[in-house]
């Protein structure tokens, strides 16, 4: 099979192709960029190579390019990557190009570790060693040769088939690099395909061998599976791999439902998964899906059976909120501002079905709006998501309540601009109208305050504050 010159249509193919000539080097563009060439999918990392040296092509290709062009070598790998900016895109945006470098090379490995032996190979070595099909194809950029495909494993047939399938043995595949598992499974997800049977069988007779992969390069593709377009397929090839108990024990613990006198309730697991969904087609946030996906990690440990009322999670938005961070610590994710994010969604996803629940009152929707400050809007999108009874009508009814909360929010905020509000007297001012050294008093006054803003009483206005300070403090004793 040949490419016409239609279907490659970066200049830049062309250019490092005439500079491979001028080395007298034969070069490929492969992997990521064909594939998705042929599912017409847009692409801006491009991976070439070169039988021979990747490095000195890339030091031609980069001065080639000229300014917008930056070359980085990594002498140690024998890789170097260009960087360029100099494409614009049809709506005129400037686009980033970023192309891999590397000689064709063959690797082998030690059962103990995933960092492979290098050595110099051929293209064929170079193909052999990729992790599937669809990405073990190579076009040829040499003018003699231009556009040609090599395609060893039929990459062609399993992209038409919808199939994720290794070139090579799948338990060696999978045994001499263990990331590779998590990689087909993120395809198949990212892309909609199939695991071939093989390919899921040796998946699953290596499962154990993920425990050598760094937990870094885990949650890499962990993201990539939760940002896909359905995540939830994912998750479901993981379980049923058995990779998802090594790598997230906590979410396989919501699986399974428990009868007791007749009476049951749903399955966490499956909710979970379906709530992810969910807010996967109104949210492309990660931390956002992240919540989605931890929001009711806490049922497990608050499940207890009351019997009136059958199976109960009370608390566990609490309970699930308090696990975050030792979520988060042991699986070496962000311990900053995205972690406390996505505490705050766990702990938070309750409170506006309780206002559904109650009568809504304008206090109990401020103290919601205060809380939730600037992620108020993504707090809602989340509720709107954990919606998910089969009874259509109860769906409906639910979704209207939301709404309602929803109006009610935004008349309050702009009557009472509750989001984000500090008390209109600080801390410093009621030490000074009050004649009083740094204690827990001023705490309390200043709580006081804030509640009586949250609550209705006062206005949020700096006056009303003030005089509700000093008729808090006469009532203390604390003024004579």
């Amino acid at each position: 099979m040949v490419i016409t010159n239609k279907e490659i249509t970066d200049p830049e193919l062309l250019l490092i192709g005439e500079e491979a000539d001028q080395l007298g080097l034969e070069c490929y563009v492969v992997g990521g960029w064909v594939r998705d060439l042929f599912l017409h999918r847009p692409s801006t990392d491009i991976d070439v190579v070169v039988v021979g040296s990747g490095i000195s092509l890339a030091e031609a290709v980069a001065k080639r390019l000229g300014r917008g062009a930056h070359l980085s070598v990594f002498k140690t790998y024998g890789t170097a990557q260009v960087k360029y900016n100099g494409r614009k895109t049809k709506d005129e945006k400037q686009k980033t190009l970023e192309i891999e470098f590397v000689g064709a090379r063959k690797e082998s490995y030690h059962r103990d570790s995933r960092n492979p032996i290098v050595e110099d190979g051929t293209l064929t070595d170079d193909l052999n060693r990729r992790d599937f099909t669809i990405n073990a194809m190579a076009v040829c950029l040499n003018k003699n040769h231009y556009g040609e495909l090599v395609d060893l494993f039929d990459g062609i047939g399993d992209l038409e088939q919808c199939i994720i399938r290794t070139p090579l043995n799948p338990d060696i595949t999978f045994s001499d690099d263990p990331l590779r598992m998590m990689r087909a499974i993120r395809f198949a997800t990212q892309l909609g395909f199939n695991l071939d049977g093989e390919t899921f069988d040796a998946i699953a007779r290596n499962k154990e061998r993920i425990r050598i992969i760094t937990r870094e390069r885990i949650d890499e593709e962990l993201h990539k599976i939760i940002l896909s377009r359905r995540p939830s397929e994912g998750f479901l090839l993981l379980d049923k791999t058995g990779l998802l108990p090594l790598i997230f024990p906590e979410l396989e613990a919501l699986k399974g439902v428990e009868v007791k006198e007749g009476r049951g309730h749903k399955d966490v697991f499956y909710h979970t998964l379906k709530v992810l969904d969910n807010l996967s087609m109104k949210s492309d946030k990660l931390w956002l899906r992240w919540a989605a996906l931890l929001h009711d990690i806490g049922k497990p440990r608050s499940k207890a059976w009351d019997f009136q009322s059958g199976w109960t999670f009370r608390n566990h938005n609490y309970i699930g909120a308090q696990m975050v961070p030792r979520i988060f610590a042991k699986m070496k994710l962000p311990q900053n501002e995205k972690m406390e994010y996505v505490r705050k969604m766990v702990d938070l996803h309750m409170r506006p079905i309780n206002l559904i629940e109650d009568t809504v009152t304008d206090s109990a929707v401020r103290r919601l709006l205060f809380e939730a400050g600037d992620d108020i809007e993504d707090l809602m999108l989340l509720c709107d998501a954990d919606i998910t009874s089969r009874n259509e009508e109860k769906v409906a009814k639910y979704h209207l309540n939301y709404q309602l909360v929803r109006k009610k929010m935004v008349e309050l905020e702009e009557r009472d601009r509750i989001r984000n509000f500090q008390p209109p007297v600080k801390g410093d001012e009621i030490m000074e109208l009050l004649h009083l050294e740094p204690c827990s008093t001023v705490g309390e006054l200043k709580n006081a305050i804030k509640d009586a803003i949250l609550d209705g009483i006062i206005p949020n206005d700096y006056d009303a504050a003030k005089d509700y300070l000093m008729q808090l403090a006469k009532e203390r004793g604390l003024l004579s």
